[in-house]
């Protein structure tokens, strides 16, 4: 650990390492990005997570007790994870240790817990940002003190906790899911910004139309700190005194980043929002989540893949069609790649979310694995069994076999099961309905054949 000690946010000091910061400056620097300057100091200062900091919620409560265990905030960047961390700090008095999942290490966790151990009664919150990026081996370490209420940890994360968080750990913590924020909570943080001489930009005395606050609010997805960043460099690119106007934001427009990580919730989250709206019948949601998710540099063969198990799955023998259309579509995406196979992928999309829809051939298969799994095997019946070679025939294989197109309409009335079972349902849907119209007369016509089982075409 380095020599140089840091206060503390109440005024503790101990040496510290650079990936674990004691207080986080309970006064912002001037030097500190805007987003860091304009942090909340308590709960009631944080907005647009009214869900969680409204009068008689369970968070403040818990906070107003000072009685609570471990909390993780899970949600979006940008949406007052680190805030609410700190606020909780402040309003309970605790020593504040704040770690960085990325930086840190065992040895930094184990020197954090031992000086935890030491002063009991400075009752210490363990802030560890980006809690999904320590393996399980970091996370069981805290396990202990967690349980013996050495440490009290506040985990944050972006990244879905019943997936990246140990089960113990998890267990053992309330969890509180944080939204993105609405452009107009973005909006009036921004306002406030502009005019607090402290901690924000009102020192340069600059304007701006709420209208336009609001637009660069929706440019930034919910994220506040990307906001507020934003913000604070148009404003120190304009002289002091000026008025924001539209080209200012039209500047920070041509370079927006859709917010897609991959790999990652928002991967996992769109995709599903993708093949919900093309099951659902909703090509114009379907197109939306494709762009996204190609705005988000996306492969486009995984989506084409996606597409071809929807034909499968969802379109089925309503569109049979369906299959090698999408399958035509992803081996274009591989030979003529991006951007023009954007518009194979929405011609694709297009097909599928206006597909007649059935999931029969999905119920099928659930159905015949369902039959191997609870009842017994069913042996192969004599004439269905292979006749090849002398022991096969001298074991009647084959015996009794009608050659199907020896019948009209190629139905010679014999059985291919021992115990015959019903696992296809066709659905009188698209293409699917002549199969069930076709079906029902071949049930009639094996039915006529059993009364007669000697007749011959």
């Amino acid at each position: 650990m380095p020599d140089d000690d840091q206060t503390d946010l109440f005024g503790a000091s101990e040496p510290v390492s650079p990936a674990a910061g004691e207080g986080a400056a309970a006064t912002p620097a001037s030097h500190q990005p805007l987003a860091a300057r304009m942090r909340p100091r308590s709960l009631s200062e944080i907005v647009g997570q009214e869900h969680l900091t409204q009068s008689g919620a369970l968070l403040p409560r818990l906070v107003a007790s000072n009685r609570f265990g471990s909390l993780l905030f899970y949600g979006p960047p940008g949406c007052g994870k680190t805030s609410f961390a700190e606020a909780i700090a402040r309003e309970t008095g605790s020593r504040f240790v704040r770690v960085n999942a990325v930086m840190s290490n065992v040895a930094e966790l184990r020197e954090i817990l031992a000086s935890a151990r030491r002063r009991p009664e400075a009752r210490t919150l363990l802030f560890i940002d980006e809690l999904h990026r320590f393996n399980k081996s970091q996370q069981d370490l805290l396990l202990p003190d967690v349980e013996e209420g050495v440490v009290r940890l506040i985990g944050a994360t972006t990244h879905n906790p019943g997936f990246y968080v140990n089960p113990p750990l998890l267990s053992r913590s309330h969890l509180f899911r944080l939204e993105p924020l609405s452009a107009h909570a973005v909006a009036s943080v921004l306002r406030r910004a502009l005019g607090d001489v402290d901690r924000g930009l009102g020192s340069r005395s600059v304007t701006a139309d709420d209208t336009l606050l609001k637009d660069l609010a929706v440019l930034c997805d919910g994220d506040l700190r990307r906001a507020l960043n934003a913000l604070e460099v148009i404003v120190l690119g304009l002289p002091e005194g000026a008025t924001l106007t539209p080209a200012d934001i039209e500047v920070f427009a041509r370079e927006r980043r859709i917010r897609y990580d991959a790999n990652e919730d928002e991967h996992y989250d769109t995709i599903s929002a993708f093949i919900k709206s093309c099951r659902g019948g909703d090509p114009d949601a379907a197109l939306y989540w494709l762009a996204k998710m190609l705005a988000g540099g996306e492969d486009p063969r995984f989506i084409a893949r996606r597409l071809v198990i929807l034909a499968s799955e969802d379109v089925g023998l309503a569109d049979p069609q369906a299959l090698p259309l999408t399958v035509a579509a992803h081996h274009a995406c591989d030979f003529i790649g991006l951007p023009e196979a954007e518009l194979t992928l929405a011609h694709a999309t297009l097909y599928i979310a206006c597909a007649p829809k059935s999931n029969s051939a999905t119920l099928a298969l659930g159905e015949a694995h369902r039959a191997l799994k609870e009842r017994p095997v069913q042996p192969v019946p004599l004439p269905l069994r292979d006749k090849s070679g002398q022991a096969s025939k001298q074991a009647g294989h084959g015996k009794g076999y009608r050659y199907s197109h020896d019948y009209p309409e190629a139905i010679s009335g014999q059985d291919y099961l021992t115990t015959p079972l019903t696992l296809y349902s066709p659905k009188p849907v698209g293409w699917e309905a002549k199969i069930a119209e076709r079906l029902a007369r071949w049930r009639a016509l094996k039915a006529d054949l059993r009364s007669d089982p000697n007749r011959v075409p």
